[in-house]
């Protein structure tokens, strides 16, 4: 009886709705031109909370604010490259998914090749 009634409260607390992260959906710009530069910028910029998605698909709320900045500056008639420039002044290299290929972003480019590199040396090694 009452492992049955433990089942039934479970069921009703998974039953209950959750959250939902939805992102805000701003209308679209007046300008169409504007709007498509507004995704693709929003499709390139990393979003610092989440690392592994783009602020145009994370539900963060710093995306949100980059979504609004990066709309603001595009409304403001600052190019692609300024508003890239702005966020990299800001945030680093890192807020870019493909940043420049620098010296100090050397570690961005290689540095998962030279983990891997190194974990196969260490698997071949102890594996000897």
């Amino acid at each position: 009886m009452m492992r049955a009634r433990l089942v039934l409260l479970l069921t009703c607390l998974l039953l209950l709705p959750v959250r939902a992260y939805a992102i805000e959906n701003h209308p679209p710009l007046a300008n169409p031109m504007l709007e498509s530069r507004y995704e693709h910028l929003t499709e390139e910029i990393r979003c610092l909370v989440c690392q592994d998605q783009n602020i145009a698909n994370s539900p963060a709320p710093l995306a949100a604010d980059l979504r609004y900045e990066v709309r603001r500056m595009l409304k403001a008639g600052q190019s692609n490259r300024a508003i890239k420039a702005y966020l990299v002044h800001r945030y680093g290299d890192f807020v870019l998914f493909k940043p420049p290929l620098q010296p100090d972003t050397w570690v961005l480019w290689f540095g998962p090749f030279l983990a891997v590199a190194l974990g196969l040396i260490l698997v071949a090694g102890l594996a000897w």
